[in-house]
Protein backbone atom coordinates (compact mmCIF):
# COMPACT_ATOMS: atom_id res chain seq x y z
CA UNK A 1 0.00 0.00 0.00
CA UNK A 2 1.12 3.36 -1.08
CA UNK A 3 1.68 5.77 1.85
CA UNK A 4 0.46 9.72 1.38
CA UNK A 5 2.73 10.82 3.01
CA UNK A 6 5.63 10.17 1.76
CA UNK A 7 4.24 10.79 -1.70
CA UNK A 8 3.41 14.61 0.15
CA UNK A 9 6.75 14.93 0.51
CA UNK A 10 8.08 13.28 -2.89
CA UNK A 11 6.39 15.78 -5.07
CA UNK A 12 6.78 19.01 -2.86
CA UNK A 13 10.63 18.11 -2.29
CA UNK A 14 13.10 21.03 -4.10
CA UNK A 15 12.61 19.71 -8.24
CA UNK A 16 9.10 18.00 -7.64
CA UNK A 17 5.98 18.97 -9.47
CA UNK A 18 4.45 20.73 -6.22
CA UNK A 19 7.70 22.00 -4.94
CA UNK A 20 6.95 24.27 -2.11
CA UNK A 21 9.24 27.08 -1.00
CA UNK A 22 9.26 29.85 1.50
CA UNK A 23 8.11 33.26 1.03
CA UNK A 24 6.55 37.01 1.91
CA UNK A 25 3.14 36.96 2.05
CA UNK A 26 1.67 40.62 3.22
CA UNK A 27 4.32 40.71 5.71
CA UNK A 28 4.34 37.05 6.83
CA UNK A 29 6.37 34.26 5.54
CA UNK A 30 4.38 31.34 4.53
CA UNK A 31 5.27 28.19 2.57
CA UNK A 32 4.09 28.77 -1.49
CA UNK A 33 3.99 26.76 -4.36
CA UNK A 34 6.82 27.74 -6.47
CA UNK A 35 5.39 27.08 -9.64
CA UNK A 36 1.73 28.60 -9.66
CA UNK A 37 -0.25 31.07 -12.07
CA UNK A 38 -0.13 34.33 -10.57
CA UNK A 39 -3.70 36.01 -11.42
CA UNK A 40 -6.82 34.97 -12.78
CA UNK A 41 -6.07 36.93 -15.75
CA UNK A 42 -3.42 34.39 -16.71
CA UNK A 43 -5.26 31.46 -15.97
CA UNK A 44 -8.36 32.83 -18.93
CA UNK A 45 -5.34 33.62 -21.49
CA UNK A 46 -3.89 30.04 -20.68
CA UNK A 47 -7.53 28.85 -21.39
CA UNK A 48 -7.38 29.27 -25.11
CA UNK A 49 -5.15 26.05 -25.33
CA UNK A 50 -7.63 23.89 -25.26
CA UNK A 51 -9.76 25.72 -28.49
CA UNK A 52 -12.72 23.99 -29.33
CA UNK A 53 -13.39 21.36 -26.55
CA UNK A 54 -16.62 22.46 -24.82
CA UNK A 55 -16.30 25.00 -21.62
CA UNK A 56 -19.86 25.95 -20.48
CA UNK A 57 -22.66 23.51 -21.23
CA UNK A 58 -26.08 25.15 -20.25
CA UNK A 59 -29.63 23.78 -21.43
CA UNK A 60 -29.56 23.50 -25.11
CA UNK A 61 -26.36 26.06 -25.23
CA UNK A 62 -22.38 24.64 -25.78
CA UNK A 63 -19.89 27.42 -25.11
CA UNK A 64 -16.42 26.49 -26.29
CA UNK A 65 -12.87 27.57 -24.65
CA UNK A 66 -12.02 29.61 -27.94
CA UNK A 67 -15.79 31.47 -27.94
CA UNK A 68 -15.59 32.07 -23.99
CA UNK A 69 -12.42 33.86 -24.04
CA UNK A 70 -13.54 35.95 -27.19
CA UNK A 71 -16.56 36.58 -25.21
CA UNK A 72 -14.94 37.33 -22.25
CA UNK A 73 -12.45 39.88 -24.03
CA UNK A 74 -15.35 41.57 -26.05
CA UNK A 75 -17.27 42.21 -22.65
CA UNK A 76 -14.10 43.23 -20.89
CA UNK A 77 -14.03 46.00 -23.26
CA UNK A 78 -17.41 46.69 -22.34
CA UNK A 79 -16.73 47.20 -18.91
CA UNK A 80 -13.76 49.43 -19.20
CA UNK A 81 -14.82 51.66 -21.70
CA UNK A 82 -18.94 51.31 -21.46
CA UNK A 83 -18.60 51.65 -17.18
CA UNK A 84 -15.34 52.58 -16.96
CA UNK A 85 -14.40 49.69 -14.62
CA UNK A 86 -10.61 50.14 -13.54
CA UNK A 87 -8.41 48.08 -10.74
CA UNK A 88 -10.34 47.65 -7.64
CA UNK A 89 -13.47 48.78 -9.03
CA UNK A 90 -16.35 46.42 -8.30
CA UNK A 91 -19.12 44.82 -10.53
CA UNK A 92 -21.92 43.17 -8.89
CA UNK A 93 -23.40 40.12 -10.42
CA UNK A 94 -26.89 38.98 -9.57
CA UNK A 95 -27.91 36.19 -11.07
CA UNK A 96 -28.63 32.25 -10.88
CA UNK A 97 -26.46 30.13 -12.80
CA UNK A 98 -26.23 30.63 -16.93
CA UNK A 99 -22.73 31.62 -19.01
CA UNK A 100 -23.05 35.24 -18.52
CA UNK A 101 -22.50 34.98 -15.59
CA UNK A 102 -19.15 33.20 -15.77
CA UNK A 103 -18.56 35.74 -18.98
CA UNK A 104 -18.85 38.28 -16.91
CA UNK A 105 -16.79 36.99 -13.72
CA UNK A 106 -14.17 36.30 -16.39
CA UNK A 107 -14.16 39.92 -17.74
CA UNK A 108 -14.36 41.46 -14.92
CA UNK A 109 -11.40 40.05 -13.00
CA UNK A 110 -9.46 39.84 -16.24
CA UNK A 111 -8.87 43.66 -15.86
CA UNK A 112 -8.33 44.08 -12.35
CA UNK A 113 -11.84 44.81 -11.47
CA UNK A 114 -13.57 42.82 -8.54
CA UNK A 115 -16.60 40.71 -8.58
CA UNK A 116 -18.74 41.22 -5.74
CA UNK A 117 -20.82 37.63 -5.96
CA UNK A 118 -24.31 38.60 -4.63
CA UNK A 119 -26.23 35.88 -3.05
CA UNK A 120 -29.58 34.83 -5.50
CA UNK A 121 -31.36 33.53 -3.04
CA UNK A 122 -31.48 37.54 -1.44
CA UNK A 123 -34.88 39.06 -0.55
CA UNK A 124 -35.06 42.46 -1.85
CA UNK A 125 -33.47 43.99 1.51
CA UNK A 126 -30.56 41.92 1.34
CA UNK A 127 -29.93 42.81 -2.49
CA UNK A 128 -30.32 46.65 -2.12
CA UNK A 129 -27.81 45.81 1.48
CA UNK A 130 -25.71 43.74 -1.05
CA UNK A 131 -25.28 46.63 -3.52
CA UNK A 132 -24.67 49.78 -0.82
CA UNK A 133 -21.91 47.46 0.70
CA UNK A 134 -20.28 46.65 -2.52
CA UNK A 135 -20.91 49.98 -4.25
CA UNK A 136 -20.52 48.71 -7.74
CA UNK A 137 -20.05 50.57 -10.73
CA UNK A 138 -22.33 47.98 -12.21
CA UNK A 139 -24.89 45.60 -11.47
CA UNK A 140 -25.24 42.57 -14.25
CA UNK A 141 -28.19 40.79 -13.19
CA UNK A 142 -31.14 38.39 -14.58
CA UNK A 143 -34.84 38.90 -15.37
CA UNK A 144 -36.35 37.51 -11.90
CA UNK A 145 -33.49 38.88 -9.51
CA UNK A 146 -33.31 42.55 -10.96
CA UNK A 147 -37.30 42.15 -10.76
CA UNK A 148 -37.29 41.83 -6.61
CA UNK A 149 -35.77 45.73 -6.87
CA UNK A 150 -39.88 45.87 -7.56
CA UNK A 151 -39.01 48.55 -10.49
CA UNK A 152 -36.78 51.01 -8.02
CA UNK A 153 -33.34 52.28 -8.97
CA UNK A 154 -30.43 51.02 -6.95
CA UNK A 155 -28.47 54.61 -7.94
CA UNK A 156 -26.40 52.38 -10.11
CA UNK A 157 -26.48 51.01 -14.11
CA UNK A 158 -28.19 47.58 -14.23
CA UNK A 159 -27.50 44.94 -17.11
CA UNK A 160 -30.38 42.72 -17.56
CA UNK A 161 -28.67 39.71 -19.03
CA UNK A 162 -31.58 38.43 -20.96
CA UNK A 163 -32.27 41.42 -22.90
CA UNK A 164 -29.23 43.69 -22.53
CA UNK A 165 -25.86 41.42 -22.55
CA UNK A 166 -25.78 39.93 -25.99
CA UNK A 167 -26.27 43.21 -27.42
CA UNK A 168 -23.39 44.81 -25.24
CA UNK A 169 -20.98 42.27 -26.03
CA UNK A 170 -21.26 42.09 -29.99
CA UNK A 171 -20.81 45.92 -29.85
CA UNK A 172 -17.41 45.41 -28.76
CA UNK A 173 -16.63 41.99 -30.68
CA UNK A 174 -13.30 40.83 -31.88
CA UNK A 175 -11.90 42.74 -29.55
CA UNK A 176 -8.49 41.90 -27.94
CA UNK A 177 -8.55 41.14 -24.37
CA UNK A 178 -7.90 44.84 -22.87
CA UNK A 179 -4.41 45.08 -21.00
CA UNK A 180 -4.09 45.14 -17.36
CA UNK A 181 -1.54 44.80 -14.06
CA UNK A 182 -3.03 42.82 -11.67
CA UNK A 183 -0.34 41.88 -8.67
CA UNK A 184 -0.76 38.61 -6.87
CA UNK A 185 -2.34 40.23 -3.74
CA UNK A 186 -5.12 42.41 -5.50
CA UNK A 187 -8.64 41.75 -4.78
CA UNK A 188 -10.82 39.77 -7.35
CA UNK A 189 -14.22 38.90 -5.83
CA UNK A 190 -16.29 39.65 -2.37
CA UNK A 191 -18.12 36.63 -1.18
CA UNK A 192 -20.27 37.60 1.16
CA UNK A 193 -21.07 34.83 4.20
CA UNK A 194 -24.06 33.13 4.30
CA UNK A 195 -25.65 36.04 6.42
CA UNK A 196 -27.24 33.04 9.17
CA UNK A 197 -26.79 35.73 12.25
CA UNK A 198 -26.89 39.57 11.36
CA UNK A 199 -25.97 41.55 8.18
CA UNK A 200 -23.50 38.90 5.21
CA UNK A 201 -19.68 39.72 5.42
CA UNK A 202 -17.87 40.64 2.22
CA UNK A 203 -14.85 37.83 2.31
CA UNK A 204 -12.44 39.78 0.21
CA UNK A 205 -9.97 36.91 -1.76
CA UNK A 206 -7.32 37.42 -3.77
CA UNK A 207 -6.30 36.83 -7.43
CA UNK A 208 -3.40 34.91 -5.24
CA UNK A 209 -5.89 32.91 -3.33
CA UNK A 210 -7.85 31.90 -5.78
CA UNK A 211 -5.13 30.62 -8.26
CA UNK A 212 -3.97 28.97 -5.37
CA UNK A 213 -7.22 27.07 -4.43
CA UNK A 214 -6.36 25.86 -8.60
CA UNK A 215 -2.94 24.70 -7.11
CA UNK A 216 -4.27 22.88 -4.61
CA UNK A 217 -7.04 21.12 -5.95
CA UNK A 218 -4.39 19.88 -8.88
CA UNK A 219 -2.09 18.86 -6.02
CA UNK A 220 -4.70 16.70 -4.39
CA UNK A 221 -5.66 15.48 -7.51
CA UNK A 222 -2.01 14.40 -8.64
CA UNK A 223 -1.56 12.97 -4.93
CA UNK A 224 -4.47 10.49 -5.27
CA UNK A 225 -3.30 9.49 -8.80
CA UNK A 226 -0.11 8.55 -7.54
CA UNK A 227 -1.79 7.23 -4.63
CA UNK A 228 -4.09 4.74 -6.87
CA UNK A 229 -0.90 4.02 -9.28
CA UNK A 230 0.90 2.95 -6.67
CA UNK A 231 -1.44 0.53 -4.57
CA UNK A 232 -2.33 -1.26 -7.89
CA UNK A 233 -5.51 0.43 -8.63
CA UNK A 234 -5.95 0.34 -12.14
CA UNK A 235 -8.36 2.91 -14.21
CA UNK A 236 -12.10 1.41 -14.58
CA UNK A 237 -11.73 2.20 -18.47
CA UNK A 238 -14.94 3.60 -18.84
CA UNK A 239 -13.69 7.32 -19.15
CA UNK A 240 -15.47 9.71 -21.41
CA UNK A 241 -13.29 11.86 -24.00
CA UNK A 242 -13.70 15.26 -21.94
CA UNK A 243 -14.34 15.52 -17.96
CA UNK A 244 -17.20 17.11 -16.90
CA UNK A 245 -18.35 19.08 -13.64
CA UNK A 246 -22.14 19.29 -13.18
CA UNK A 247 -22.11 22.03 -11.17
CA UNK A 248 -25.69 22.21 -8.98
CA UNK A 249 -23.82 24.63 -6.79
CA UNK A 250 -24.82 28.36 -6.79
CA UNK A 251 -21.82 30.57 -8.99
CA UNK A 252 -22.28 33.34 -5.62
CA UNK A 253 -20.59 30.41 -2.94
CA UNK A 254 -17.39 29.30 -3.41
CA UNK A 255 -17.84 25.55 -4.36
CA UNK A 256 -19.52 27.29 -7.23
CA UNK A 257 -17.16 29.67 -8.53
CA UNK A 258 -13.85 28.31 -7.42
CA UNK A 259 -14.60 24.64 -7.92
CA UNK A 260 -16.79 25.00 -11.18
CA UNK A 261 -16.10 28.05 -13.09
CA UNK A 262 -11.99 28.49 -11.83
CA UNK A 263 -10.93 25.24 -11.75
CA UNK A 264 -12.50 23.64 -14.35
CA UNK A 265 -11.21 26.39 -16.94
CA UNK A 266 -7.56 25.41 -15.28
CA UNK A 267 -8.02 21.90 -16.26
CA UNK A 268 -9.74 22.28 -19.56
CA UNK A 269 -13.00 20.74 -18.38
CA UNK A 270 -16.57 21.25 -19.11
CA UNK A 271 -18.70 22.59 -16.81
CA UNK A 272 -22.36 21.48 -17.53
CA UNK A 273 -25.05 24.25 -15.91
CA UNK A 274 -28.96 23.22 -15.05
CA UNK A 275 -31.66 25.97 -14.94
CA UNK A 276 -34.31 26.26 -12.45
CA UNK A 277 -34.63 24.45 -9.06
CA UNK A 278 -32.14 21.27 -8.07
CA UNK A 279 -34.46 18.57 -9.28
CA UNK A 280 -32.71 14.99 -8.18
CA UNK A 281 -34.05 13.34 -11.50
CA UNK A 282 -32.27 15.51 -13.64
CA UNK A 283 -29.55 15.81 -11.97
CA UNK A 284 -29.43 11.93 -12.70
CA UNK A 285 -30.26 12.67 -16.52
CA UNK A 286 -27.12 14.86 -16.76
CA UNK A 287 -24.89 12.49 -15.38
CA UNK A 288 -25.59 10.07 -17.87
CA UNK A 289 -26.76 12.48 -21.29
CA UNK A 290 -23.28 14.24 -20.45
CA UNK A 291 -20.39 11.71 -19.05
CA UNK A 292 -20.16 13.42 -16.19
CA UNK A 293 -17.03 13.09 -14.35
CA UNK A 294 -17.08 15.31 -10.79
CA UNK A 295 -20.10 16.67 -9.06
CA UNK A 296 -19.95 18.80 -6.10
CA UNK A 297 -22.93 17.54 -3.74
CA UNK A 298 -24.01 20.06 -0.75
CA UNK A 299 -26.61 19.92 2.04
CA UNK A 300 -28.99 17.46 1.44
CA UNK A 301 -28.39 17.19 -2.65
CA UNK A 302 -26.33 13.77 -2.31
CA UNK A 303 -29.64 12.74 0.24
CA UNK A 304 -32.28 13.50 -2.49
CA UNK A 305 -30.35 12.19 -5.11
CA UNK A 306 -29.39 8.65 -4.11
CA UNK A 307 -33.25 8.03 -2.36
CA UNK A 308 -34.57 8.93 -5.77
CA UNK A 309 -37.67 6.06 -6.65
CA UNK A 310 -35.29 6.27 -10.57
CA UNK A 311 -31.89 6.29 -9.47
CA UNK A 312 -31.25 2.98 -10.99
CA UNK A 313 -32.72 3.76 -14.75
CA UNK A 314 -29.65 5.90 -15.62
CA UNK A 315 -26.19 5.12 -16.51
CA UNK A 316 -24.22 6.57 -13.76
CA UNK A 317 -20.91 4.87 -14.60
CA UNK A 318 -18.67 7.71 -15.82
CA UNK A 319 -18.89 9.15 -12.54
CA UNK A 320 -15.14 9.14 -10.81
CA UNK A 321 -14.93 12.35 -8.14
CA UNK A 322 -17.86 13.34 -5.63
CA UNK A 323 -17.01 16.00 -3.23
CA UNK A 324 -19.03 16.97 -0.15
CA UNK A 325 -19.41 20.30 1.61
CA UNK A 326 -21.93 22.82 3.04
CA UNK A 327 -21.65 20.68 6.27
CA UNK A 328 -20.63 17.47 7.14
CA UNK A 329 -21.47 14.02 5.36
CA UNK A 330 -22.85 11.34 7.73
CA UNK A 331 -21.10 7.57 7.37
CA UNK A 332 -24.58 6.62 5.85
CA UNK A 333 -25.10 8.82 2.85
CA UNK A 334 -21.48 8.28 2.49
CA UNK A 335 -21.93 4.44 1.98
CA UNK A 336 -25.28 5.32 -0.01
CA UNK A 337 -22.53 7.31 -2.71
CA UNK A 338 -20.51 4.54 -3.13
CA UNK A 339 -23.64 2.31 -3.84
CA UNK A 340 -25.26 4.37 -6.57
CA UNK A 341 -21.88 5.81 -8.19
CA UNK A 342 -19.10 2.84 -7.55
CA UNK A 343 -16.39 4.74 -9.60
CA UNK A 344 -16.84 8.16 -7.95
CA UNK A 345 -17.28 6.36 -4.73
CA UNK A 346 -13.79 5.52 -4.87
CA UNK A 347 -12.86 8.70 -5.53
CA UNK A 348 -14.93 10.57 -2.72
CA UNK A 349 -13.35 13.33 -1.26
CA UNK A 350 -14.52 15.81 1.80
CA UNK A 351 -12.85 19.04 2.53
CA UNK A 352 -12.87 21.82 5.18
CA UNK A 353 -12.69 25.46 4.46
CA UNK A 354 -14.09 28.68 4.15
CA UNK A 355 -15.42 31.83 2.53
CA UNK A 356 -12.40 33.43 4.15
CA UNK A 357 -10.08 30.58 4.00
CA UNK A 358 -10.37 30.74 0.64
CA UNK A 359 -8.89 26.81 -0.45
CA UNK A 360 -9.82 23.85 1.27
CA UNK A 361 -7.36 23.53 4.01
CA UNK A 362 -7.75 20.00 5.11
CA UNK A 363 -8.86 16.88 2.76
CA UNK A 364 -9.79 13.57 2.67
CA UNK A 365 -10.37 10.84 0.19
CA UNK A 366 -10.59 7.28 -1.11
CA UNK A 367 -9.32 4.72 0.98
CA UNK A 368 -8.40 7.29 4.01
CA UNK A 369 -12.36 8.36 3.90
CA UNK A 370 -13.17 4.96 4.21
CA UNK A 371 -11.45 4.51 7.54
CA UNK A 372 -11.96 7.63 8.89
CA UNK A 373 -15.84 8.86 7.36
CA UNK A 374 -16.11 11.67 10.37
CA UNK A 375 -12.55 13.19 9.12
CA UNK A 376 -12.27 16.01 7.33
CA UNK A 377 -8.65 14.90 6.54
CA UNK A 378 -5.23 16.17 7.58
CA UNK A 379 -3.84 19.79 6.27
CA UNK A 380 -3.21 20.13 2.91
CA UNK A 381 0.55 21.38 2.09
CA UNK A 382 0.84 24.85 2.47
CA UNK A 383 -1.51 25.08 5.32
CA UNK A 384 -1.30 25.56 9.09
CA UNK A 385 -4.35 24.34 11.43
CA UNK A 386 -3.97 25.19 15.34
CA UNK A 387 -6.34 24.49 17.67
CA UNK A 388 -6.46 27.14 20.59
CA UNK A 389 -8.39 27.44 23.99
CA UNK A 390 -10.36 30.84 24.26
CA UNK A 391 -7.19 32.81 25.40
CA UNK A 392 -5.63 31.96 21.81
CA UNK A 393 -3.26 29.46 23.48
CA UNK A 394 -2.32 25.98 21.09
CA UNK A 395 -4.51 22.82 22.51
CA UNK A 396 -2.88 19.47 22.05
CA UNK A 397 -3.89 16.77 19.92
CA UNK A 398 -6.85 15.13 21.02
CA UNK A 399 -8.66 18.23 22.46
CA UNK A 400 -11.24 20.35 21.34
CA UNK A 401 -11.06 24.40 21.01
CA UNK A 402 -11.31 26.55 18.03
CA UNK A 403 -9.70 25.86 14.55
CA UNK A 404 -7.36 28.63 13.36
CA UNK A 405 -6.10 28.95 9.96
CA UNK A 406 -2.63 29.72 8.64
CA UNK A 407 -1.88 30.27 4.47
CA UNK A 408 -1.11 32.03 1.96
CA UNK A 409 -4.75 31.91 0.32
CA UNK A 410 -6.69 33.51 3.43
CA UNK A 411 -9.00 37.01 2.94
CA UNK A 412 -7.78 39.82 2.92
CA UNK A 413 -10.41 40.90 5.11
CA UNK A 414 -13.74 41.62 5.45
CA UNK A 415 -14.83 44.16 3.03
CA UNK A 416 -15.25 47.83 4.94
CA UNK A 417 -15.41 45.96 7.88
CA UNK A 418 -12.28 46.86 9.82
CA UNK A 419 -13.29 45.53 13.15
CA UNK A 420 -14.65 42.49 11.97
CA UNK A 421 -11.64 41.94 10.54
CA UNK A 422 -9.31 42.17 13.14
CA UNK A 423 -11.31 39.80 15.24
CA UNK A 424 -11.28 36.99 12.40
CA UNK A 425 -7.16 38.06 11.34
CA UNK A 426 -5.42 37.88 14.55
CA UNK A 427 -1.51 38.22 14.74
CA UNK A 428 1.15 35.97 12.74
CA UNK A 429 -1.43 35.74 9.56
CA UNK A 430 -4.14 33.49 11.51
CA UNK A 431 -7.66 33.02 10.73
CA UNK A 432 -10.14 32.46 13.87
CA UNK A 433 -12.61 30.33 11.97
CA UNK A 434 -15.36 29.95 14.78
CA UNK A 435 -15.33 26.10 14.57
CA UNK A 436 -14.82 23.77 17.29
CA UNK A 437 -12.58 20.44 16.55
CA UNK A 438 -9.83 18.63 17.86
CA UNK A 439 -6.95 16.50 15.76
CA UNK A 440 -6.93 12.89 15.73
CA UNK A 441 -4.05 11.04 14.73
CA UNK A 442 -3.00 14.16 12.34
CA UNK A 443 -6.53 14.18 11.26
CA UNK A 444 -9.19 17.00 11.66
CA UNK A 445 -12.70 16.15 13.27
CA UNK A 446 -15.25 19.04 12.87
CA UNK A 447 -17.27 19.15 16.26
CA UNK A 448 -19.20 22.13 15.54
CA UNK A 449 -20.13 25.91 14.96
CA UNK A 450 -18.83 27.52 18.38
CA UNK A 451 -22.75 29.29 18.21
CA UNK A 452 -24.39 25.68 17.20
CA UNK A 453 -22.74 24.31 20.71
CA UNK A 454 -25.37 22.56 23.06
CA UNK A 455 -24.75 23.82 26.95
CA UNK A 456 -26.64 20.87 28.98
CA UNK A 457 -25.87 20.81 32.49
CA UNK A 458 -22.59 21.53 32.02
CA UNK A 459 -21.87 19.12 29.59
CA UNK A 460 -20.68 20.35 25.84
CA UNK A 461 -22.82 18.68 23.49
CA UNK A 462 -21.79 19.23 19.64
CA UNK A 463 -24.88 18.42 17.32
CA UNK A 464 -23.11 16.66 14.05
CA UNK A 465 -22.32 13.55 15.95
CA UNK A 466 -26.16 13.48 17.05
CA UNK A 467 -27.29 14.10 13.52
CA UNK A 468 -25.04 11.70 11.95
CA UNK A 469 -26.57 8.61 14.29
CA UNK A 470 -30.16 9.87 13.83
CA UNK A 471 -29.47 10.15 9.65
CA UNK A 472 -27.83 6.35 9.84
CA UNK A 473 -31.79 5.24 10.78
CA UNK A 474 -33.20 3.63 7.78
CA UNK A 475 -36.49 5.71 8.36
CA UNK A 476 -34.55 9.19 8.24
CA UNK A 477 -34.04 10.98 5.46
CA UNK A 478 -31.76 14.24 7.07
CA UNK A 479 -31.98 15.52 10.72
CA UNK A 480 -30.71 18.81 12.80
CA UNK A 481 -30.02 19.20 16.27
CA UNK A 482 -30.30 22.07 18.25
CA UNK A 483 -30.36 23.18 21.99
CA UNK A 484 -33.87 24.75 23.42
CA UNK A 485 -33.59 26.00 26.64
CA UNK A 486 -34.30 24.50 30.09
CA UNK A 487 -35.11 26.19 33.17
CA UNK A 488 -32.56 23.78 35.08
CA UNK A 489 -30.27 22.09 33.00
CA UNK A 490 -29.60 25.39 30.90
CA UNK A 491 -30.56 23.69 27.18
CA UNK A 492 -31.46 20.61 26.44
CA UNK A 493 -31.71 18.65 22.77
CA UNK A 494 -33.96 18.69 20.20
CA UNK A 495 -33.93 17.03 17.23
CA UNK A 496 -35.77 17.75 13.51
CA UNK A 497 -36.30 14.85 11.39
CA UNK A 498 -37.33 14.78 8.17
CA UNK A 499 -38.46 10.81 7.05
CA UNK A 500 -37.62 8.92 3.97
CA UNK A 501 -41.02 8.71 1.50
CA UNK A 502 -43.28 6.37 2.83
CA UNK A 503 -42.02 6.40 6.65
CA UNK A 504 -43.19 7.69 10.31
CA UNK A 505 -40.34 6.99 12.34
CA UNK A 506 -41.52 6.68 16.54
CA UNK A 507 -39.80 9.41 18.38
CA UNK A 508 -39.66 6.94 21.35
CA UNK A 509 -37.89 4.08 18.97
CA UNK A 510 -35.31 7.10 17.65
CA UNK A 511 -34.09 7.88 20.84
CA UNK A 512 -33.54 3.78 21.54
CA UNK A 513 -31.76 4.22 18.49
CA UNK A 514 -29.21 7.21 19.52
CA UNK A 515 -28.64 5.55 22.73
CA UNK A 516 -27.46 2.69 21.66
CA UNK A 517 -24.40 4.59 19.96
CA UNK A 518 -24.34 8.00 22.31
CA UNK A 519 -24.41 8.83 26.21
CA UNK A 520 -27.72 9.34 27.80
CA UNK A 521 -27.04 12.73 28.31
CA UNK A 522 -26.94 13.12 24.39
CA UNK A 523 -30.23 11.66 23.37
CA UNK A 524 -32.65 13.83 22.21
CA UNK A 525 -34.99 14.86 24.67
CA UNK A 526 -37.61 16.72 22.04
CA UNK A 527 -38.27 15.97 18.43
CA UNK A 528 -40.21 17.12 15.80
CA UNK A 529 -40.98 15.32 12.67
CA UNK A 530 -41.24 17.30 9.25
CA UNK A 531 -42.60 16.43 6.09
CA UNK A 532 -40.76 19.83 4.45
CA UNK A 533 -37.59 19.79 3.91
CA UNK A 534 -35.04 20.94 6.18
CA UNK A 535 -34.76 24.87 5.68
CA UNK A 536 -31.52 25.91 4.28
CA UNK A 537 -29.05 28.24 3.16
CA UNK A 538 -27.65 28.36 -0.65
CA UNK A 539 -24.43 26.93 0.78
CA UNK A 540 -26.65 23.97 1.87
CA UNK A 541 -26.14 24.70 5.54
CA UNK A 542 -29.05 24.28 7.77
CA UNK A 543 -30.75 27.43 9.04
CA UNK A 544 -31.25 26.50 13.07
CA UNK A 545 -32.41 29.83 13.35
CA UNK A 546 -35.49 29.36 11.65
CA UNK A 547 -36.02 25.76 13.30
CA UNK A 548 -35.84 27.21 16.48
CA UNK A 549 -37.76 30.45 15.47
CA UNK A 550 -35.74 32.75 16.10
CA UNK A 551 -36.28 33.89 12.87
CA UNK A 552 -37.66 33.76 9.30
CA UNK A 553 -36.56 32.26 6.34
CA UNK A 554 -35.20 35.19 4.24
CA UNK A 555 -33.81 32.98 1.82
CA UNK A 556 -35.67 32.91 -1.79
CA UNK A 557 -35.23 29.66 -3.82
CA UNK A 558 -36.16 29.45 -7.84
Amino acid sequence: MADLLEIEARITAPGGLFEVVTEDVRGVPLRVFKNRSRSLRALLESSRAHGDKDYIVYADERVSYAQHFARASAFANVLRERYGVGPGDRVAILAANRPEWVIAFWATVSIGGVVAALNGWWTEDEIRYGISDSDPKLVIGDRARLARLGGRGADVPLVEMESEFAALEASAAGRALPDAEIAEDDPAVILYTSGTTGRPKGAVNTHRGICGFVSVGMYNGVKSMIYAAESGRKPSGNAPPQNGMLLTVPLFHLSGLYSGCVMMLSAGAKTVYRPGRFDPEDVLRLIEQERITAWAALGNMPHRVVSHPAVTKYDLSSMSNIGGGGGPTSPEIQRRLREVFPEGGRGMGLGYGLSESVTAVSVINGDELLAHPTSVGRPVVTHEIEIRDPDGKPLPEGVEGEIYIRSPYLMREYWRKPEATRAALVAGGWLRTGDIGHFEQGRLYINSRARDMILRGGENIYPVEIEHRIEAHPDVLEAAVLGVDHEELGQEVKAVVVPRAGARPDPTALAAWVGEKLAAYKVPAHWEIRDEPLPRNAAGKVLKQVLAGAAQNQFVEE
